[in-house]
């Protein structure tokens, strides 16, 4: 198994397969709009702006489990985070990140790269980087901002994986 068997719900309810991002760099990341560490949605943007083109891509699941600090639905989620921070890139569903009702993407997601606290999600905004293969490759705390993870991101997107072999 691994992050392109997966099937996740978009913003609008759109079943998308993660098998739709093969080759790309991915930026996987909980979020919220009412937290502390929504001001991170800026550096996410300017992240996303300047290496879209080059395969990168921010996949957003918005969560509500930590402190009710993403409150809304799936559309004024989006509404605000395109009106306040100018998101351009893919929102998911409202998902649960911990416990019974954890999206099957996250029980992968932290199988693959414990925290500090094991495999449980501590925050809004932990990241956990994927590259072009799909082997998830560092995992992130919410207090880590975006631009802080660029280095890696520029690092996986330079790797042509075809020649590494």
């Amino acid at each position: 198994m691994n992050i392109y068997d997966f099937k996740v719900k978009d913003a609008r309810g759109t079943e998308v397969a993660l098998s739709d991002y093969k080759g790309k760099v991915l930026l996987i990341v909980n979020t919220a709009t009412s937290c502390g560490f929504t001001p991170q949605y800026e550096g996410l943007q300017k992240l996303y702006e300047k290496y879209r083109e080059q395969g990168f891509e921010i996949l957003d699941f918005p969560c509500n489990q930590f402190g009710n600090q993403a409150p809304g639905s799936e559309d004024s989620i989006v509404s605000f985070c395109q009106l306040r921070y100018g998101v351009t890139f893919k929102q998911f569903e409202k998902i649960e990140v911990n416990g019974e009702n954890e999206n099957p993407l996250y029980t992968y997601l932290k199988s693959q790269k414990g925290g500090i606290m094991g495999n449980k999600i501590k925050w809004n905004f932990t990241k956990f980087l994927v590259d072009k293969e799909g082997n998830v490759v560092e995992r992130y705390a919410s207090t880590v901002e975006p631009e802080k993870i660029e280095s890696r991101i520029k690092e996986l997107l330079s790797v042509d994986y075809a020649y590494a072999n």
